[in-house]
């Protein structure tokens, strides 16, 4: 994905590039290689000052300190995994003369709509080499599983099925005497000996392409717009925002959509210890580091719920929140959301600069809502946080959908509150 201005068609081409979080990564990394940033190993020294990433598994963070070297921190934080369906440890099975593979769910995957779709598969291949060990990216996008529906004739009362996460979600991928083993197939797409593969993550994902489409093409269906709209939107944002006094960071965790308790979540040290390498290495002290610390601010981007036209009644009255009307401000009391007064209004400043309109999003009292890397952010590194979104519908969906127009607006606002005026 070559550096540009965010575009529906650009957020497009950046989905069916990036099949799991490590692939999201990937294509992250080559943009950012593309505008002239370096790639940096944890384990190396770094430099002191300029435009870098780093990669930690399926998470990456990208600064720039060559215009603001002893400046605070702006930060916009998203996550690069999906809920999906992901294999099994053990995963071939054979039932009523089928070959199956075993999935399990990941994260609040919507199962109902996973059915009856052609599916591939992606991931990562820790692999034998030598004495030591390689990791492998690997897709498949050939249609190699489907998990089959069951025909209404045979359902209790013709209502439909409640899906059992253990039982109902396994995948169809041959018929008979079995093909050899299914990692068999996975590695030698991968390019690389079975008996060399020694771990896997592997999950599936729909091979339908994203699409532009409506009569004014406004919308935007896709796989895993949750939450690749804000890596591809902060991406843009972080490459099209001019130097100012604070140093712009893009922060893309995985596992957001199981609680962010990994090594390279949300709730690791990922984000923190690199704004601290950042400071020391351009010769700041550890006070150096609080105090910019202190003064640094975090936007976590992830999704909203725009109000549904068929649940208009599942929505909090007097909050409104339409697709193609701008970026979304999320707020809930009782820290679900990370928002407070202080950050809102940073937010809507960020957006009247980027001269896009801002949506208030509140959810209902009665409802449990969600959550985001924002409030887990926020408490980690002690630094104040909002949560902002782009809006959509049939969020951990299969395939969900969003306005065409709000890619454009969602990334202005994020590149104006890396860079205020």
């Amino acid at each position: 994905m070559a550096a540009m201005s965010a575009s529906a068609s650009g957020l497009c081409e950046f989905i069916d590039a990036s099949p799991s979080p490590f692939h999201v990564c990937r294509t992250v990394a080559a943009a950012l290689s593309d505008a002239g940033y370096i790639e940096l190993e944890e384990t190396d020294a770094w430099p002191d000052s300029g435009r870098f990433f780093t990669v930690r598994a399926g998470s990456l963070v990208a600064w720039d300190s060559s215009g603001a070297p002893g400046g605070a921190f702006r930060v916009v934080g998203g996550h690069t995994d999906s809920p999906n369906l992901r294999v099994k440890q053990h995963p071939d099975r054979a039932v009523a003369g089928w070959q199956m593979v075993a999935l399990q769910p990941y994260g609040g995957a919507w199962l109902n709509s996973w059915l009856d779709r052609e599916l591939g598969i992606s991931g990562r291949l820790s692999v034998r080499s030598g004495s030591g060990l390689r990791h492998s990216l690997v897709r498949i996008d050939d249609p190699v599983l489907r998990v089959p529906q069951l025909a209404i004739h045979l359902s209790e009362d013709r209502a439909g099925v409640k899906l059992d996460p253990q039982r109902h979600v396994n995948a169809v991928w041959a018929v008979g005497e079995r093909p050899g083993s299914f990692l068999s197939v996975v590695a030698d797409a991968a390019g690389v000996d079975a008996d060399d593969v020694l771990g896997f993550d592997l999950m599936t994902h729909d091979l339908t392409p994203s699409a532009v489409w409506g009569p004014g093409a406004e919308f935007v269906s896709a796989p895993r717009l949750d939450n690749q709209t804000t890596c591809y939107a902060g991406v843009q944002a972080l490459l099209d925002a001019p130097a100012g006094e604070y140093v712009p960071v893009l922060a893309l965790f995985d596992h957001e959509e199981v609680g962010s308790t990994s090594d390279h979540g949300a709730q690791s040290d990922l984000l923190i210890t690199t704004l601290e390498r950042i400071v020391l290495a351009a010769g700041g002290s550890r006070e150096d580091f609080l105090r910019r610390v202190a003064g640094s601010m975090v936007a976590s981007g992830d999704m909203a719920h725009a109000t549904h036209p068929n649940y208009p009644d599942r929505h909090e009255p007097g909050h409104l929140i339409e697709v193609n009307g701008g970026p979304v401000l999320k707020v809930q009391p009782n820290l679900r959301y990370a928002t407070d007064g202080r950050t809102a209004a940073a937010f809507e400043l960020a957006c009247r600069q980027a001269g896009v309109p801002l949506q208030r999003y509140e959810h209902r009292a009665d409802l449990p809502c969600g959550s985001t890397i924002g409030p887990m952010t926020s408490a980690r590194t002690g630094i104040p946080t909002v949560d902002v979104g782009a809006p959509q519908l049939a969020m951990h969906s299969a395939r969900e959908l969003m306005g065409a127009h709000d890619v454009a607006t969602y990334a202005a606002a994020l590149r104006a509150f890396l860079a205020p005026a």
